[in-house]
């Protein structure tokens, strides 16, 4: 990490949201450090989470579970899956780590313009919850994540992908690169009371085709990116078992590639991890059996 000051040795860390794709990277992140860390978790375990992880148990509809989890903690990592109930939930955590004494809240935000699109407009009613919290914190805003792309594995592997992002350029990110920089900014102490933001990309950007292209590479098989009206890809998306709120979040994404929203590349992940970002070439090369080879396909 750069030259700074960092937390005391023992300072105890709790991470929300510790089962998902970030906050399980975080917490193997955090393994070899000389701080406590705690994940929050609505389940008692999981095979998520590292072994040995210490685990409190939070239920948002009982607001003291989430204070009880917090008590004696320095920092907060703060991160939630896309639901309806996501801004009551996080601002609820919020709160009750800003009354429990938290320092320093590191929240997951995502990187977009102003929109009512979900779950960008979430995002930015939480944001502003926080700004008016007498608390340091650090927003993390990173563009999409590289793991949206796990949904087209089964539809690449029938031949199937599409959708409406067209040939608009999108700069995705790795989580593991992510959970990087949470690491070092809860391990930082130089500003403590700091109160920023910064937006989070990979190296560079690219556009569905482009993906398609490196597929057909990896796989040795021609992959076709199929251009579909909106109408089209919702009833592709329902019919595929996906629900009505899902199927509206992805046309959404989908908008936000194709219009070229999330094509800003920034040098914040280097800068701080002293790490290059992963490639999205990177993320297909580690993910390249899921989305199936050709002998797989043939033999389907």
């Amino acid at each position: 990490m750069p030259d700074c000051s960092y937390i005391a040795a023992g300072s105890r860390i709790a991470v929300a949201g510790a089962t998902g794709r970030v906050g399980a990277a975080l917490l193997a992140a955090l393994a070899e450090d000389p701080v406590n860390v705690v994940a929050l978790s609505r389940a008692v375990s999981s095979e998520r989470l590292p072994s040995g992880t210490q685990i409190a148990k939070i239920d948002f509809d009982e607001r003291a579970t989430l204070s009880e989890a917090l008590e004696g903690v320095d920092r907060l990592f703060l991160a939630h899956g896309t639901s309806d109930q996501q801004v009551k939930n996080e601002i609820a955590m919020i709160d009750a780590a800003v009354a429990g004494g938290v320092s320093h809240i590191v929240k997951l935000s995502a990187m977009g313009p102003p929109t009512q699109l979900h779950p960008f407009d979430w995002h930015m009613k939480i944001e502003a919850h926080l700004a008016n919290c007498n608390v340091g914190y650090t927003v993390l805003r990173p563009s999409c994540f590289m793991d949206v792309l796990a949904r087209a594995k089964a539809p690449v592997a029938s031949g199937t992908w599409g959708g409406t992002a067209e040939d608009g350029r999108v700069n995705l990110i790795d989580t593991r690169d992510i959970a990087g920089v949470a690491r070092v900014v809860l391990l930082r102490d130089d500003f403590p009371n700091s109160q920023r933001a910064y937006h989070l990309t990979g190296p560079g950007t690219v556009s569905m085709p482009e993906i398609a292209d490196e597929l057909s590479r990896l796989l040795g098989r021609t992959v076709v990116y199929a251009r579909r009206s909106r109408t089209e890809h919702r009833e592709v998306l329902v019919s595929s078992g996906v629900s009505e709120i899902v199927a509206d979040l992805l046309l959404g994404l989908d908008r936000i590639f194709r219009e070229g929203a999330l094509a800003e590349t920034t040098t914040t992940v280097t800068g701080l991890t002293g790490k290059k970002p992963r490639s999205i070439a990177d993320w297909l090369l580690d993910n390249r059996d899921a989305f199936g080879s050709a002998t797989q396909t043939a033999s389907a």
